[in-house]
């Protein structure tokens, strides 16, 4: 796997050498980010959470929360908590890896489908796991694989982990590039560093734009991608986020078998100063909606549908684990227009941020041993 990833980078720095990015998409100095002056009440449903990764709403007004460390919680409206049985053995917990999000299956209210990612197998040997079970009785019964990223990953860091639904009902799981693969996010025969679609029972689309080609990965929906830690789909558009290195974070609007750069072009360099590449656009990739430098560390994604909050309706919010705070981002058509910060107050890591079904946003705050899932509501 080595030899592969070194030829590969010898082939990703003669490609920038002989090719010049493309012009219409070169990077362009952002506002400045706003504090919100936006009254909202801050309520805090659970705490002492410990790293808590993911928040799900269901119909009765609880939760599905899961915590970092491999536990899976389900919380009640008033801040009282069990936990649920029935995860598997081998969650890999160490550095990134852990367990990660979890979403309700549409049909959840005749089916109780959930669906869960987490870091399967050993230090040597992991990769991003995908499974389905029924959550029945406080347990979790009927577990099924339905995907495992390869070839498996010999770092404990870059995992992705965040899962959506698309509107035909196939669903997409964001995977990272192990940290010190970053080629391999530009490699088809490899799942790191892409969004993977698949069905769900597991089997992959025909649509899906690589089926067919050989030396390639029928999962794979796009590629280019870092660290994502935000996929949310809303009015016919995916958007995903990532973990830029010394900068160069991403948010993006994903297209099927598009390239979305990394590591060929990115607005960071390298955590040691070094520049990764002379590129911040390249031809045939695609550019982002916008972008952080310095880093925020996003995580968490949602784009506001609800009545509490109108004026923020079509509005991405994510989550700032180094920025400690929220960030309401403006859109239009698919398009930038500001940014705001919100929570900075709280100094808290953010983790997830969601929309809950009675218009509130749900909020993780990320702390090994008190992690606080917050509503936010209008003053």
């Amino acid at each position: 796997m080595n030899k592969q990833y070194i030829g590969l980078s010898l082939a990703l720095t003669l490609l920038a050498s002989a090719c010049s990015p493309a012009p219409d998409q070169q990077n362009t100095q952002r506002p400045e980010v706003t504090i919100s002056q936006t009254a909202v009440n801050v309520q805090t449903i659970a705490d002492k959470l410990r790293a808590p990764w993911s928040v799900a709403s269901l119909a009765d007004g609880s939760f599905l929360v899961t915590e970092h460390p491999g536990y899976l919680l389900h919380i009640t409206a008033d801040g009282s908590r069990t936990e649920i049985a029935g995860l598997p053995g081998d969650i890999y917990v160490e550095g990134h890896a852990g367990l990660f999000d979890i979403v309700l299956a549409p049909d959840f209210a005749q089916t109780r489908t959930v669906y869960f990612a987490y870091a399967k197998g050993t230090k040597k040997a992991n990769g991003t796991a995908l499974v389905r079970a029924r959550l029945v009785g406080g347990e979790l019964v009927e577990r099924k694989e339905l995907f495992h990223a390869a070839p498996r990953n010999d770092t404990s860091s870059h995992f992705g982990g965040r899962i959506a639904f698309l509107a035909d009902g196939t669903l997409v799981l964001s995977l990272g590039e192990g940290f010190a693969h970053r080629e391999a996010a530009q490699d088809k025969a490899s799942h790191l560093g892409k969004i993977v679609r698949i069905n769900p029972d597991g089997s992959v689309p025909k649509d899906n734009p690589f089926v067919g080609v050989d030396g390639v990965r029928p999962e794979i929906y796009s590629l280019g991608h870092r660290n994502s830690q935000g996929l949310h789909f809303d009015s016919g558009k995916l958007w995903s986020h990532e973990h830029g290195a010394k900068g160069g974070d991403e948010l993006n609007i994903i297209a099927p078998g598009k390239n979305y750069g990394w590591p060929i072009t990115t607005t960071g360099t390298d955590y040691t100063g070094a520049k990764i590449t002379p590129f911040q656009s390249y031809a045939g990739m695609e550019p982002f909606v916008t972008d952080w430098t310095p880093s925020i560390a996003p995580s968490g994604l949602t784009i506001y549908r609800g009545d509490l909050f109108p004026d923020w309706n079509g509005d991405a919010f994510i989550g700032g684990l180094v920025s400690r705070d929220v960030r309401r981002v403006d859109l239009e058509d698919g398009k930038f227009i500001s940014e705001e910060s919100l929570l900075a107050d709280l100094n808290a890591r953010i983790r997830d941020v969601r929309t809950a079904p009675d218009g509130s946003i749900l909020v993780l705050t990320d702390d090994k041993t008190n992690g606080k899932l917050l509503r936010l509501t209008p003053k």
